[in-house]
């Protein structure tokens, strides 16, 4: 199997996607954050101290997904035409999944991404509710499903 990213001197290279077709590519990403009753509580009545923990989270995906080739030395800058992202309470666990969708009409695809947004996000939660709870987890993050492009569709099983 031949590495793109790495060229005839075996030294790193961005992949020239100039000689592929433009296509739509949608790519869905997901992610976890587990934490104790006492901070999932504080999240859901928003009373932590940093403020609105979720918006501020899906604002922290949305920029992370658009920081992408800024954070990831390989990854093309794109032009990005929707990031969607949707927050699940799971009070059982207890905790927050985030799923962050990303679109465009281009020669690459959107994995990373929506991937790295949904790390920011989360990340983004563990920032702002740490002082409640030191010991969040973050987990599970993967990517559930991607469209277009030459090697087809995914969906995560």
């Amino acid at each position: 199997m031949e590495l793109t990213h790495l060229n005839r001197s075996n030294h790193p290279k961005m992949v020239d996607v100039g000689v592929k077709k433009e296509s739509e590519r949608v790519a869905k990403a997901s992610g976890i954050i587990q934490m104790s009753p006492q901070a999932y509580k504080a999240v859901i009545e928003q009373k932590t101290k940093k403020g609105a923990v979720l918006h501020t989270a899906i604002i922290a995906a949305i920029m992370g997904a658009k920081k992408t080739p800024e954070l990831i030395p390989m990854c093309h800058p794109l032009l990005l035409t929707s990031i969607d992202c949707e927050v699940e309470e799971l009070p059982n666990l207890p905790g927050f999944k985030l799923i962050v969708t990303c679109k465009l009409k281009g020669r690459t695809g959107v994995e990373m991404e929506a991937l790295t947004g949904v790390s920011i996000g989360l990340l983004t939660i563990y920032d702002m509710v740490k002082a409640i709870d030191k010991g969040m987890v973050i987990k599970d993050i993967q990517l559930e499903e991607k469209k277009g492009g030459k090697s087809g569709d995914f969906v995560r099983k």
